[in-house]
């Protein structure tokens, strides 16, 4: 009787011990080409394209007039004249490209301001609702002063850019830091992890994903920071950005080239989310083991 209960003990023990290695398995095998294509890439190009065709549907229609809602062939000729002419690949280019310079701007300022701010409580206390009003303030409000101080040039666009992310930057690092369990921390001083080194070894590692998702925040400002000032301060001396066309297609009450220009923005807003904030959020939970399948 007794070699019985030890037997059903030790297949009880064995089948825990089976469960608990099954739930640390983590399938990390390759998604096909496929899958891939069926479950990620094709559903924004339906998407896409059921509210293209509300839209065609809708000025087939005559719901409402043309100078209110473009027909699509409009808004094709605009691009393709664009095209002809060789301009939209230099205004999307000028756009982005002060975008990315602005953001890495903003990284290299948010990165050590937030780690000062979350571990350093006097700093904490000074600057923390500086950071939080700041990151609440629309990014339009700066473009005023920021002309007055540098006027129509570059540098007044960077400055809109930084005011806008600089504080969704450093924000979303000490949220992240925040979340950090303390054992952590104290594991790391332990094995003498202070200062610089418990920062890289320690506590940007352990902050990643909160970290992470100030950044995807701190992009969106800038971008949405950049389009306000090109908006604003329009000026040949800045070259033609995405904001300038924008603002030139309400100038010239061009319609479809305004509807051009929406697009176009919110086209590269969504790439580069796609192309770089996406597979770096991908690492990050496949690293932890958030993510069955890559």
């Amino acid at each position: 009787m007794a070699s019985t209960d030890t037997k059903a003990k030790t297949d009880d023990l064995a089948g825990l011990e089976a469960g608990l290695d099954a739930l640390d398995a983590v399938q990390t095998h390759r998604t096909p080409a496929r899958e891939v294509l069926v479950k990620k890439v094709l559903p924004p190009f339906i998407a896409v394209g059921l509210v293209l065709l509300v839209w065609q549907v809708l000025v087939a229609a005559k719901v409402t007039d043309e100078t209110k809602l473009p027909a699509l062939s409009a808004v094709w000729d605009s691009l393709s004249e664009m095209w002809l002419k060789g301009t939209l690949l230099e205004v999307v280019w000028t756009s982005v490209s002060r975008g990315l310079l602005g953001f890495l701007l903003a990284l290299a300022i948010g990165t050590p301001l937030g780690l000062l701010v979350a571990r350093v409580k006097f700093v904490r206390a000074a600057i923390g609702p500086i950071l939080q009003g700041l990151q609440s303030l629309p990014s339009v409000a700066w473009v005023p002063p920021a002309v007055l101080w540098f006027g129509l040039n570059d540098a007044m666009m960077y400055t809109v850019i930084l005011l806008g992310a600089v504080p969704s930057i450093a924000n979303g690092l000490v949220s992240g830091i925040d979340q950090i369990p303390p054992l952590y921390l104290r594991a790391g001083r332990t094995l003498g992890a202070t200062g610089l080194r418990g920062a890289r070894h320690v506590i940007m590692p352990a902050a990643l994903p909160g970290y992470l998702a100030g950044l995807k925040q701190g992009w969106a400002f800038s971008w949405r920071s950049l389009m306000a000032a090109e908006i604003i301060a329009s000026s040949p001396d800045l070259g033609l950005g995405l904001g300038q066309l924008l603002e030139n297609g309400r100038n010239n009450i061009d319609l479809p080239g305004v509807f051009l220009a929406i697009i176009l923005i919110l086209v590269v807003g969504i790439a580069i989310d796609l192309l770089i904030f996406s597979p770096v959020e991908r690492w990050v939970l496949r690293s932890r083991g958030l993510l069955v399948k890559s």
